[in-house]
This record gives structure tokens, sequence and C-alpha cells, in this order.
């Protein structure tokens, strides 16, 4: 297969460019517009929204296989296009786009999972979290309530919008994954990272992240069950809340590339969008081991409402060794909005968490510094 077709032209469409050169693939985008990152790399476009079933079934026509960016696409309209082959498939997809769906599939396979619940009454006791169940990304649709007020004001904005309420969580550290499987079943796991949030917004990653050895084998074994319930094709992010008492709990899963991965592109023997073509495409998986002692990546967000470059603070980033600055080439930049990241790779003979964590604060110094 050499011509791919990908709903969503974000970044993270943007980043198979390179993978996709490797191994001769040419990429056609479906995506609503001409100022998306993916616009840029893609070898054809059609302009439509991801969720534009009619679109998908000329995009179909063009290409060998379609694969995803993102989950926000309509899977009823998508099930009638009967010739177009979807890797991961719409039934790998169907449990997970809805949290209350999701968290139901993870319970049914014995998967643990937080307790959760649809809410018909107020709660009993807080803190709780309650998510919206459909389209929430970046910590969008998230909110942890603490009391009755927050639970009242939550509600009343939230009223015409399904959602699924789930226990809080005291964890100790917040863990991530990425997995791929092939279309003969075989399995790839990445290293655990940790990631740091802020505002339920990726800050950081640090891989690999520093857990006891039952955990990363707990982590691994979630991972196969997981993908070889759904059969997948192709390759997902997992999250994972981890207790202070070592105990696992999946908090979300992608089923796509994901924020938590972006590392793998300079740390690993195989990037998660070269894994994704793989997988997509038939081809034999690539290994995910780590080929540095450690490293970490860091989100670029906006902090205003402005039209910038920020060459002149990308440039200072670049300075610090060992260091690699991805620019997503979005136009226009406001709060929160992920802009681009920066990987930096750390010595093997240090402590890893605390050098990463040091490493994001200097990148973040430089990028979050008023002019």
């Amino acid at each position: 297969m050499n011509r791919v077709g990908v709903i969503g032209g974000g970044q993270l469409a943007w980043m198979m460019a390179d993978a996709a050169e490797k191994l001769g693939i040419e990429l056609v985008i479906q995506t609503p517009s001409s100022a998306d990152p993916a616009v840029s790399i893609a070898k054809e476009t059609l302009f439509a929204p991801v969720n534009d079933a009619e679109a998908t079934a000329k995009l179909s026509d063009r290409v060998d296989v379609i694969t995803f960016e993102n989950e926000f696409v309509d899977l009823d309209a998508l099930s009638q296009l009967q010739s177009a082959c979807f890797r991961p498939s719409l039934s790998a997809l169907k449990p997970l786009l809805d949290k209350y769906d999701q968290r139901c599939f993870l319970k049914a396979n014995d998967l643990p999972t937080p307790n959760f619940w649809i809410p018909e009454e107020p709660p009993v006791s807080f803190p709780i979290v309650i998510k919206t169940r459909r389209l929430g990304y970046d910590g969008q649709g998230t909110l942890i309530i603490r009391d009755q007020t927050e639970w009242d004001a939550a509600i009343a904005k939230l009223q015409s919008v399904p959602i699924v309420a789930e226990e809080f969580v005291p964890f100790d550290r917040e863990l991530a994954v990425m997995a791929a499987r092939s279309i003969r079943g075989e399995i790839v796991v990445y290293p655990v990272v940790e990631t740091q949030q802020e505002n339920q917004v990726c800050r950081c990653v640090i891989a690999p992240a520093e857990v006891s050895e039952s955990v990363a084998r707990e982590i691994s074994a979630i991972a196969h069950t997981l993908l070889d319930r759904l059969e997948v094709v192709g390759i997902y992010g997992i999250e994972f809340f981890l207790t202070k008492d070592d105990r696992v709990l999946v908090n979300e899963i992608a089923p796509r590339t994901h924020n938590s991965g972006h590392y793998t592109i300079e740390a690993c023997e195989t990037s998660q969008f070269e894994q994704q073509l793989r997988a997509v495409s038939g081809l034999p998986l690539g290994g995910a081991a780590l080929t540095c002692g450690g490293v970490v990546m860091v989100n670029l967000l906006g902090f205003e409402q402005a039209e910038s470059d920020y060459l002149e603070k990308r440039a200072a980033i670049a300075q610090l060794p060992q260091t690699f600055v991805h620019w997503y080439g979005k136009s226009e930049s406001r709060p929160g909005r992920k802009l681009g990241h920066v990987t930096a790779l750390l010595d093997s003979d240090t402590d890893l968490r605390a050098s990463g964590l040091n490493l994001a604060n200097t990148i973040e110094a430089i990028w979050y510094a008023r002019s």
C-alpha cells in the first residue's frame, strides 16, 4: 500500500510526514481548513469536516486504506461506506469514542478503571470528576467538582450535554504508554512514561517513567489485552493513574497517536507516527526501545491571543543541548493551544526524573517569558 488516507489534518497528521517519506507512502488528508498543519505535507487534500462521511467516501476512492488523526468522526455514517478500509476498524473505535462506553468496555473486560456512573442525583460526597461523554480533549470537557456549588454550576452549564461522573482518584503520578498492533496480531508496547498535567493539559512527558517492574508489566499486560480484545490495527495511547500503593487504573484511551508519544520521534527505534503507518499499511512493526538514556518532551502552549511564529523563543530553546524543536506552523496563538513541542535527550547517568523536570522548567522559562 502506498496511499494512506488520514481523517484529520492537525499536528498529529503533520508529524506523519517524515515517516511517510521513509516508507514511500503518500498521504491524502481530509481536513476542513487550508490553514491546518497537515495540508503542507499532504500529497492531496480533501477540504471537508472530519465528520463528513460523503467526503470520506471520496477519500476512500483515492487511497488504499484510511486511518485517523482524531476521533471526532461519525461512526454511524462511516459504517455505510462498505468499500472503505478503515484501520483501526470502526468496531475497534466504537467502544472508545464515548467516555461512558469506554469505561463500560474496560469494566466488562476486567481492566482496572475508576468507579463511574451516569449522574441522576447530586453526589453525596466530593470531590468527583465529571466529563462530557464525547469530543473532549486537552482537558476540555473535564471538570473536578469539589463541592455542591461547583456541582450546581457545572450541571447548569452542561445541562444539554451528556456527561459521565467518575470517582476522584488521589493518584501519586500519571503515566501513559503507546501500543501498536499489526494486521497479523503482533503487538509492540513502548516504554511507560510519566506525564505532568496542569489543568488537565499535558505540560511535559518524561521517559522512561520511574516505576517498579511489576507496574511496568501490569501496564504492558493491560495494553496487550486492550488491543487484542478490540482487534486493533494501528496505534493507541493509553493513560493511567498510579496510586501511592502502586495500584494502576486506566484513565483514558486515545485510538490514535498521542501527545504522550511525541518523544518517540527522536528517542525510540521507531516513532509512533512511523508505527501507525507501518501497522495500517500491513508492514511489520518496528522496534519500540529507547535509543537514549532518557528523554523529556515539553509542550509549547499558547499564552496569549496573538499571531506570531515566536522565532526568537524557538531559537533560544534550540540552543539547549540535545534539544529538538517541533513547530506546528499554526498562524494563531491563543491561551492553551498546542503550538509545538520540544524534545530533549537526557543522560542515563543522571536522575532522569529530576533532570527532566529541571530541563522542562528551563524550556518553559524561555517560552513563557514576557518580551
